[in-house]
């Protein structure tokens, strides 16, 4: 993180938000100290709310205090309100300056929508919904126009509606310089249950935005380090309202870029939608086994590969569900559905895993139930023609679709959402693949793949 900020000429103020014991202020110093930058002098703000790492990180800093271009300040007040009062004007703010240089690790939390935080927040003029992105917005806000700011955050911010506001704030204050993406989810926080990739990166406050660079390593020993750039067309697709931001791992071409891959779930006249049988909420209308007056209900433990085992003896979730006046809104119509898992294990080849539902599998059941851990598409609430559910399922299994949705998701959900914002074949060429799918009774990776590389070549 410390070797990601330019060298430049001058004097740095330096803010470590959030800063535990001081390792990334350490670092920093050691690479001014070793000659790396070019400071005249370094003043160095590091805020820190808990106390009980107060004598660890005066212990960190202690080292560079002899230096008489160093100057440092501990803030053990609460970073958010102290900056969310100095920008938003209050009377009683603590005076801070303008930040020429940040390096952040901030807390991971969600703040509730009528906390304290989030009203500091939006008198400063930021909505968002976890105290990460609220460091860095807070931060980006305090920065000197050509500030440099390097944050290692989760990859939530990059997609989804609750983090539009913050990526909106961000394009408008700041350039994206550069971002560093570990691609193993296990491997660089070992002693973390990481649901989601981190990234690193850097930002600068009043940039004119140009190319990024994208690095990669497997993990934290930066081994195998590999770095391209890229236009920014590619981080963040032109006419793409939701400014989803991308990280490419690879030059490989992406479905924004293939003229054959244009088409949104609108024009194909499908929808996709979370399964809406919420388990817990149902409780009493729910059997382990099917019975009489039940129909059957899927779990993403009912998919094998391409198709459906229905039932499953011994599973620790139910197979059926009552059918009545309380549950029929949640059913759907006998057919032919693509559906996706919604979760995927930390090291799954595959983010998007895809299959196909089969009415011949339910025993002529007239309504079926899935549950809230399955994204379904259909059309207006029916099933699809049974090519183009094939077709689809081949076309989502893809390697292809894999990479470019890891492109801009890090997490290891899946919305319906994200599968909304997709590209996708035309319907013609969708049932094509499906068509062929239905030929193979084993599709493998290389089969499909090899069928979808001749559409994208």
């Amino acid at each position: 993180m410390a070797s990601l900020f330019p060298v430049v000429e001058g004097s740095c103020h330096l803010l470590d938000a959030g800063a535990g014991i001081g390792s990334l202020s350490a670092a920093f110093l050691e690479r001014w100290i070793s000659g790396d930058f070019h400071f005249r002098r370094v003043e160095l703000d590091v805020f820190e709310i808990d106390n009980s790492l107060h004598p660890y990180l005066t212990q960190t800093l202690a080292k560079y205090g002899n230096n008489p271009d160093f100057s440092l300040v501990i803030r053990k007040n609460d970073f958010i309100h102290v900056a969310a009062d100095r920008l938003s004007g209050s009377l009683f703010a603590i005076p801070l300056p303008k930040y020429t240089h940040a390096i952040l690790n901030p807390p991971y939390k969600k703040i509730n929508s009528k906390s304290a935080y989030r009203l500091a927040l939006r008198r400063a003029g930021i909505e968002t919904v976890n105290l990460y992105s609220a460091f860095v917005a807070l931060t980006v806000a305090l920065a000197a126009p050509g500030g440099q700011v390097v944050a290692i955050i989760p990859r939530s911010f990059c997609n989804g509606p609750y983090y539009r506001p913050f990526r909106e704030f961000i394009f408008e204050r700041a350039a994206i310089r550069h971002m560093h993406l570990f691609e193993s989810r296990s491997k660089a926080f070992k002693d973390d249950a990481v649901l989601q990739e981190n990234i690193i990166i850097r930002l600068e406050r009043n940039g004119q935005q140009g190319p990024v660079t994208v690095s990669t390593s497997t993990d934290d020993t930066f081994t195998d380090l590999v770095t391209h750039d890229y236009p920014f067309d590619q981080i963040v697709y032109p006419g793409d309202l939701e400014r989803f931001i991308h990280v490419p791992t690879s030059s490989k071409q992406n479905i924004q870029m293939s003229s054959a891959i244009t088409c949104t779930l609108v024009d194909l006249g499908l929808m996709v939608s979370t399964g809406p049988v919420v388990d817990f909420r149902l409780k009493a209308q729910l059997r382990d086994m099917p019975e009489e007056g039940t129909v059957p209900l899927l779990y993403p433990g009912h998919f094998c590969g391409r198709g459906t085992i229905w039932p499953v003896a011994g599973m620790k979730k139910p197979n059926a569900i009552l059918r009545n006046e309380d549950t029929e809104k949640w059913l759907y119509p006998s057919g032919f559905y693509c559906v996706v898992r919604r979760f995927s294990s930390k090291e799954e080849k595959r983010r998007i895993v895809a299959s196909v539902v089969d009415p011949r599998d339910f025993e002529n059941a007239p309504v079926l139930g899935f549950e809230n851990h399955l994204n379904l598409f259909h059309e207006n609430k029916r099933g699809l023609p049974e090519e183009l559910a094939h077709g689809l399922a081949a076309y989502l299994n893809s390697t292809f679709v894999d990479e470019n949705f890891r492109r801009f998701s890090g997490h290891t959900q899946v919305n319906a959402t994200d599968l909304k914002l997709m590209r996708y074949p035309s319907r013609d060429v969708l049932i094509e693949f499906g068509n062929w799918a239905m030929q193979h009774k084993e599709l493998t990776q290389t089969m499909i793949d090899d069928k979808i590389g001749k559409l994208t070549a």
